[in-house]
């Protein structure tokens, strides 16, 4: 997908990750966006692996996304940062999940999936999420070099890292996280689901992780500019997913989702 409106330039994809190439399966993450006026929705997912269905589930779960908080989001467009923007965040999140459930029905665990989703307002920026997918903001410059930000995340569903929370979880309400940025200085956005995690983020021993800001500065910069995206930009990005380097580090389906500030001509 590759567009941009609302002053932002939007580009992503999802790509299957070697285990389901080397296996014949589909991928099982899905993104999108949508645009209305001066709104932009960004929503990434990653369908369970060991659901039968989750494919579906993802594709269903960004979709549902677009729709209903950009609704969400229309109503409070002129609002000030802080509670209210929290409140339309969860309002749209039960929305979907309202939906996802009646949609899928009986067998709706065979759908299981995440959801990341980020709302660009001409005053804040919304992020919400269950499971473990990941936002970074780029930001402002230090000593020249330009400096990433990584959005908290929800708490671990468990004691195992492999552990998540999915939109069909029984405790899925109690779990998603919501934050809302107010920095006019954010000019680039990138969401991802787990797959990209080992080459996004830098993890430490006695810290949180941290974006990886050489690959965090190579994928907004491929996307800043004036006029429309660059034709090869998918091609690039398609062929960084699925490389040896990135496949070496997680061999699990890859969603990478950005936005840039529009510069002009």
């Amino acid at each position: 997908m590759d567009e941009g409106g609302a002053g932002w330039r939007i580009h992503g994809m999802s790509v299957e990750g070697y285990r389901h190439r080397r296996d014949g399966r589909p991928c099982q993450d899905a993104c999108a966006h949508t645009e209305s006026g001066r709104l932009a929705v960004l929503a990434v997912a990653d369908g369970a692996g060991s659901r039968p269905r989750s494919e579906e589930g993802s594709r269903l779960a960004v979709a549902l996304a677009g729709e209903h908080f950009v609704r969400r989001a229309a109503a409070a467009v002129d609002a000030p940062p802080g509670e209210r923007v929290h409140d339309l965040l969860l309002d749209a999140f039960h929305d979907v999940t309202k939906v996802f459930l009646d949609t899928t029905g009986a067998a709706a665990a065979d759908f299981a999936t995440t959801l990341t989703v980020v709302v660009l307002a001409p005053g804040w920026l919304g992020h919400l999420s269950v499971g473990d997918g990941f936002v970074v903001l780029r930001a402002g410059s230090e000593d020249g070099r330009r400096q990433f930000h990584l959005l908290p995340q929800p708490p671990a569903a468990g004691e195992y890292s492999n552990e998540t929370v999915f939109l069909t979880s029984p405790d899925a309400a109690r779990q998603v996280h919501t934050d809302c940025v107010c920095d006019a200085g954010v000019d680039g956005v990138l969401l991802s689901t787990d797959g990209l995690a080992q080459a996004a983020l830098t993890r430490s021993a006695d810290g949180p992780p941290t974006p990886n800001a050489s690959f965090a500065d190579a994928v907004f910069r491929s996307l800043d500019g004036p006029g429309p995206v660059p034709d090869g930009a998918y091609d690039n990005l398609a062929a960084l997913l699925r490389s040896d380097r990135l496949t070496a580090l997680n061999a699990d389906d890859k969603t990478l989702l950005r936005a840039v500030r529009r510069t002009r001509p």
